[in-house]
């Protein structure tokens, strides 16, 4: 969205910039020619910014400092490993998520008596799986930390000090493949009736009609938005890393334009919590399970991500196509965009019904009915 745009929707947009000029606010002597010099106002001295590290940066110095603090066995190959996967650009939550799991691992390796990785066997990843499973951990959080363990031991590998011989018959885990959880109609029409305010209101409609995951959303800027055209650019995907366009629906429009008339035009994303520039995922998911609550929908186990498969359950059974329907979601693999249909095949419906429907007739032939 353009500001001039911003300008339309929001009468106190400002629509044009005024000069700067400290005289502005003084109306009468404004800075006199003997004005003290020993004043600190200096309004022709440039203000220098000191440039931040980024935010990889900030997260690689601080998990090198919590390496250094835990007593692990050869910490400096763990060090070298952060580093490397630095350089090759690997995202903050990446890199949180292979030291939180190599910090676990190292920690255990540690218990078992053992101070240098050159020792290490299938055994101790064996144990460590069962370690985590004993714990409680769920399929998909194991399996996460033992890929992030396998990709360490690469690492080593290809700098000769592990033995390539540990990678033979890898450990592979069993996942349950469970359905997508999508939100009945009537209990989506339900949520939207108990929400009482705008930016709330706009924010589920959106995920509910965009697809959007809710990260991508709270990211997203009011210049990313074209109004005219209903459509809403997501440049990268946190997630993956790809971008794509998504569009909303009419209904949305109307939310969203109600929003942009109210919201601070000076916030740069669009959708911001109360006097702060952003809204977090956690105060998200907390304003989604308050409303839950107040449509006596608490017991359902509904989360914000429920909103993403119920766009992409109503799409297929208004028969989009998978592949258009994968470009939407930003799947990288359509498998995954699959698994949706799973809820929404039809044909075996129909056909379940159908020949319940002549069992319960009596309209069987000899021949249809099978010898037991």
């Amino acid at each position: 969205m353009q500001w001039e745009q911003l300008s339309f929707l929001n009468p106190d947009f400002p629509s044009q910039s005024q000069p700067f000029d400290p005289r502005f606010n003084f109306k009468s002597d404004p800075f006199p020619e003997h004005v003290d010099s020993a004043l600190p106002i200096n309004c022709i001295q440039p203000i220098i910014k000191v440039q931040q590290p980024c935010a990889r940066q900030q997260v690689l110095d601080r998990i090198l400092e919590t390496i250094s603090q835990h007593d692990l066995p050869d910490t400096q190959y763990v060090g070298h490993y952060m580093r490397h996967k630095y350089r090759r650009n690997c995202k903050a939550n990446t890199l949180r998520l292979a030291a939180t799991s190599l910090i676990q691992f190292l920690s255990f390796f540690r218990t078992s008596g053992k101070k240098q990785l050159e020792k290490m066997s299938r055994e101790d990843l064996e144990a460590f799986v069962e370690d985590m499973q004993d714990r409680g951990l769920k399929p998909e959080t194991v399996r996460t930390r033992l890929c992030a363990v396998y990709a360490f031991m690469h690492y080593m590998i290809e700098h000769k000090v592990l033995s390539y011989e540990l990678l033979e018959h890898k450990i592979r885990l069993k996942l349950p493949d469970r359905l997508p959880r999508a939100m009945d109609p009537q209990d989506v029409t339900l949520l939207l009736s108990v929400i009482d305010t705008t930016r709330d209101h706009t924010l589920i409609l959106l995920l509910l009609r965009t697809g959007m995951r809710i990260g991508e959303l709270l990211d997203c800027k009011v210049d990313d938005v074209d109004v005219k055209q209903q459509k809403i650019f997501i440049y990268q995907s946190d997630k993956t890393s790809v971008g794509r366009v998504v569009y909303y629906s009419d209904d949305a429009q109307q939310a969203l334009l109600a929003w942009l008339r109210l919201r601070d035009p000076l916030k740069e994303l669009l959708f911001y919590g109360q006097g702060r520039q952003s809204l977090c995922y956690e105060a998200a998911r907390a304003m989604f399970n308050k409303y839950l609550q107040k449509a006596g929908l608490e017991y359902r186990g509904y989360t914000l991500h429920c909103l993403r498969h119920t766009f992409a359950t109503e799409l297929l059974n208004a028969r989009m196509p998978l592949e258009c329907l994968r470009v939407l979601l930003g799947h990288t693999n359509l498998e995954v965009t699959r698994r949706y249909a799973r809820l929404t095949d039809r044909t075996r419906e129909h056909e379940y019904f159908n020949a319940m429907e002549r069992i319960l007739k009596g309209e069987l032939d000899a021949d249809d009915q099978c010898d037991c």
